[in-house]
């Protein structure tokens, strides 16, 4: 368990984007991986579970990278949402979407253990965050990544508000 989250808090997808759709973190995607990102109120970062499942696999044993990408670059995603919705002290996050990130393997992931996705701001400047993250099975570091995402309006084809 996460410090400061309990079985009821919902997690950031939950709270914010219930109507999502995408791959990596929508909860309206049943063929998604729907990561559950929540803040880990001790240290401020972004954390999140998962539970590879087989067919998530690139060979016998070892996580797809395709896959670790996607689930860093949604986690990195929504800690980016998340701290602007801090700073700009708003009661929902801003709509982000990825300017870039880059995800470096440093070991083989294995399988079918479950990840930790860790992500924490380096740098805040509205409406742009910097994003660090480390993915990991059992305290060590399997890929990490850095990445610029950006808060958009209305006239971007990614903005979406629930309704």
């Amino acid at each position: 368990m996460l410090y400061g989250q309990t079985m009821t808090t919902p997690s950031l997808q939950d709270q914010y984007g219930s109507h999502g759709i995408c791959f990596g973190c929508g909860p309206q995607n049943k063929l998604g991986l729907q990561i559950k990102s929540y803040v880990d109120d001790k240290s401020g970062h972004i954390v999140a579970h998962f539970l590879p499942q087989e067919h998530h696999q690139a060979f016998p044993g070892v996580l797809n990278g395709g896959i670790i990408g996607a689930l860093l670059d949604c986690h990195c995603n929504w800690a980016a949402a998340y701290h602007l919705m801090q700073a700009l002290e708003e009661e929902i996050p801003p709509c982000t979407v990825t300017a870039d990130y880059h995800v470096k393997l440093k070991r083989p992931t294995p399988t079918p253990n479950e990840v930790e996705l860790r992500a924490w701001v380096t740098e805040l400047n509205a409406p742009k965050a910097v994003i660090e993250a480390t993915l990991s099975v059992h305290g060590k570091i399997c890929a990490t990544c850095t990445g610029t995402f950006v808060a958009i309006g209305p006239d971007h084809p990614a903005y979406f508000r629930p309704e």
